[in-house]
């Protein structure tokens, strides 16, 4: 199995949709879905149960994506340790969500202006870890949302987004104009795996313990929503399907957006980086 086929099979698990993998990828759909068949006659068993609105995961495929990550991010990790051995003026920036946001835009033509000789990895990470992978070497610089265990990391908060609550359009919920967290009790929420961070899962939880289907990524959050009228958070302003609606919710601190890195790393690509975010993300 190739790693790049990998990567291919990971982003059509996250967004449980051919399309929306293809266009995640920069590739188009018809190339994507030949790797997938490969893959699955590599298996020797079906990874996905098609439908003409989505795919989701047989149980091979569930099994096939964790090993799939854990290998990605390993030969990650080898890369960094390969460039920074070798001296290779790169940056790693880990990105959580969406990377469609214009400051991230802003950001990387402020970047390429300054530093064209620079060469730019991305890192797209899924829900389960706000940190996109800082803590385990594979990334130089974040941006991503807080909170978070802070312990040995510097955080640069770039802006703040109002929160709101995502439902089904057709949710009766869906037509008031706020909602409390106490008409949200009844309800089921998503959340994430087992492991991930206690403050981050707090947040997004609305501050206690919830039930209801664990997710990785936006597409996830968004096909729970849609598929099972589970309700979770969201940052308002964020383009969502017709089928869903984001609706403000009362008394929720803001969701912050920020740039972070280890603590004490004295990277000038990495301060240039932070000083140049925190300008692209005024605007």
């Amino acid at each position: 199995m190739e790693l790049r086929t990998l990567r291919y099979f990971v982003a059509v698990a996250e967004e449980l949709h051919f399309g929306r993998a293809a266009t995640r990828l920069h590739m188009s759909q018809p190339p994507l879905s030949r790797a997938i068949r490969q893959l699955e006659a590599e298996a020797g068993a079906l990874l996905f149960t098609r439908s003409p609105t989505g795919v989701t995961l047989t149980p091979v495929g569930r099994v096939l994506l964790d090993e799939a990550r854990a290998l990605l991010e390993h030969a990650d990790r080898v890369r960094v340790r390969v460039s920074a051995a070798a001296g290779v003026a790169t940056l790693t920036v880990g990105i959580l969500g969406d990377g469609t946001d214009p400051g991230v835009s802003r950001l990387a033509a402020a970047y390429r202006r300054h530093h064209p000789g620079v060469g730019i990895r991305i890192r797209d990470t899924d829900l389960s870890d706000p940190t996109c992978g800082l803590r385990a070497g594979l990334v130089d610089v974040a941006l991503t949302r807080a909170p978070f265990d802070e312990s040995a990391l510097t955080v640069r908060t770039l802006r703040s987004d109002p929160v709101g609550v995502v439902v089904r359009a057709d949710d009766p919920l869906a037509r008031r104009g706020r909602l409390r967290p106490a008409e949200l009790s009844d309800r089921r929420w998503f959340r994430f795996p087992q492991g991930t961070d206690p403050l981050w899962q707090s947040y997004w939880n609305g501050g206690r313990p919830r039930e209801g289907p664990v997710v990785r990524g936006v597409q996830e959050c968004l096909q729970a929503v849609l598929w099972n009228g589970t309700v979770g958070l969201a940052p308002l302003g964020h383009d969502v399907p017709a089928e869903l609606a984001v609706v403000p919710l009362a008394g929720m601190p803001p969701s912050r957006v920020v740039a972070v890195w280890n603590e004490g790393d004295a990277n000038p690509l990495v301060r240039s980086f932070v000083e140049l975010a925190t300008a692209a993300y005024r605007r």
